[in-house]
């Protein structure tokens, strides 16, 4: 591995590497992610590879107060951060917080920041800011709680009913897709007494679900993508991204499910990447993200969800893109790694 600089200038071959984790995904019996009871959580594959890299790993966990971290802090100095939390007292949309949090402690750390953080994590800004830079994203509507949302007539159905700031698929199902005015507004009103949120509702876009993944900062490179296939779609399969199709293995083959790679003509290909970097950088995301788009019949890429800090497990998407680029996962890691720390010493903009 070659030489890494950290922020005091000094160069290091291994580092101190704070692995931050929402308390909830450590294991009882594994609490620091080395005999594999997480099983296929992107934490153990993390901590798995760090050590790998020869880097002193050390694990912690938060859930409703930040002292842990603080205290780990004051007494070892790691020398990175790399950040997988998710949420904060429950709560997705803290998770900004934790990364201010980590800003203001002036330690590099892995992923986006703050603003990256909040211009994705609300679905509706972040469709809203994309269209004004002409992206194309599925024409929305954002339904807070009550009844006294008009729903516009030029909303094409079917549309799809989400939690306006869920990730994951969470809250996602077949009966997402709605076709009528009655069937959204029941809908939406699921999403506020399950999330306690807003929901958005868009429009179904037809076309090949693509996953792209990018990682960077001032260089951007654009991994190869990966196609979710649908299989029996027309004989009554899912057509949506539900949690069940992204999580449930069993579901995954009922259906002929398989997530593979996307293999896309050099003009499509050219069309998703010039897109995809544009999101990255237009929403401040930073070190690796992946973009959900789809691609439709007529060539066209309309952009569903960009995902700052995405899951980075082996079997993921980020880690499948940098396999068929030529990484594999030790080597992603380490990248993330050496991103991070080139950016915070270049004064936390872009630097890679």
């Amino acid at each position: 591995m070659g030489t890494i600089i950290v922020g005091n200038g000094k160069v290091k071959k291994k580092l101190h590497v704070l692995v931050l984790v929402d308390e909830v995904t450590i294991q009882p019996a594994d609490p620091d992610f080395t005999s594999g009871e997480g099983g296929k959580l992107a934490e153990y594959y993390v901590c798995n590879a760090l050590r790998n890299l020869k880097h002193q790993v050390s694990v912690v966990g938060l859930y409703d107060t930040i002292e842990p971290l603080l205290d780990s802090v004051k007494e070892n100095r790691p020398d990175i951060i790399f950040n997988l939390m998710e949420q904060f007292r429950n709560n997705r949309m803290l998770d900004q917080n934790i990364a201010g949090l980590l800003e203001l402690l002036d330690i590099p750390f892995t992923g986006s920041g703050s603003a990256g953080l909040l211009l994705c994590r609300d679905k509706g800004l972040c469709k809203q800011l994309l269209s004004t830079r002409k992206i194309r994203v599925p024409v929305f509507i954002v339904i807070p709680p009550g009844n006294g949302v008009r729903i516009p007539r030029h909303l094409k159905y079917p549309l799809v009913v989400k939690p306006l700031s869920t990730d994951g698929s969470e809250g996602i199902s077949n009966a997402s897709l709605v076709r009528s005015e009655e069937e959204l507004r029941e809908r939406a009103k699921q999403m506020h007494e399950r999330f306690h949120q807003p929901a958005i509702a868009e429009e179904y876009v037809e076309g090949r679900e693509i996953y792209v993944g990018i990682v960077g900062n001032k260089r951007l490179k654009v991994l190869p993508p990966v196609e979710l296939r649908f299989g029996n779609s027309e004989s009554g399969g899912p057509v949506l991204a539900t949690y069940r199709v992204k999580w449930d293995k069993d579901y995954q083959d009922k259906w002929g499910i398989r997530f593979e790679p996307g293999e896309l003509s050099p003009k499509d290909m050219e069309a998703v990447s010039r897109v995809s970097r544009k999101v990255f950088r237009l929403l401040q995301l930073q070190d690796y993200a992946r973009i959900d788009l789809r691609l439709t019949p007529e060539g066209k890429v309309v952009v569903l969800e960009a995902n700052p800090n995405p899951d980075i497990a082996d079997h993921e998407e980020i880690a499948m893109g940098a396999k068929r680029a030529g990484l594999d996962y030790a080597r992603l890691i380490d990248l993330i790694l050496r991103l991070a720390l080139r950016r915070h010493r270049n004064g936390n903009g872009g630097g890679a």
